[in-house]
């Protein structure tokens, strides 16, 4: 190839790759995340910012409705606070539960329980990488790489909403 074909080259992929990676200047004004197939997106002014795989609670079938039932919510909710250091590396802690989440549990005489995050795998289990997302093995939370995390932590503000759907 000649050095204009490589020069051609080298910057295609610079664009390419500059493409997949969002700018540290814009950041996500919306999350979502559809558990059935367990994608989060972070979004900006109604456009994808940047999707990841996850994994999610360890009965990832219907929404949260207690404490221990190892599912991950449905709902509306926003990030309430950022966690550095976290148990999983760094967390996004959600407002989990809201006013609804309250009220189904009271009926139903349990605690809702609460906690929910979008994290990391910690420093102790980063090595597994994307293999993690071959289960969902959370207790209700939203798990990404430790190496997306740090990204999604770069790039979501506290007060951002989310929506997790079914």
């Amino acid at each position: 190839m000649s050095r204009a074909g490589q020069a051609m080259l080298l910057i295609a992929l610079t664009l390419v790759l500059a493409a997949a990676l969002p700018a540290d200047g814009d950041p996500a004004d919306q999350i979502v995340i559809v558990k059935s197939t367990r994608t989060m997106t972070l979004m900006r002014d109604g456009k994808v910012l940047k999707p990841y795989k996850v994994a999610l609670g360890g009965q990832p079938v219907g929404a949260k409705d207690r404490q221990g039932d190892h599912k991950t919510p449905e709902g509306r909710y926003f990030v309430d606070a950022k966690k550095n250091p976290s148990l999983f590396y760094l967390a996004l802690h959600l407002s989990y539960p809201n006013a609804a989440d309250k009220e189904k549990a009271r009926k139903l005489g349990v605690s809702p329980g609460g906690d929910v995050e979008i994290h990391g795998l910690g420093k102790a289990y980063g090595w597994v990488g994307s293999a993690h997302r071959l289960h969902d093995w959370t207790d209700g939370c939203i798990a990404v790489t430790n190496e997306e995390i740090e990204e999604i932590f770069r790039l979501v503000p506290v007060g951002t909403p989310v929506e997790i759907r079914p």
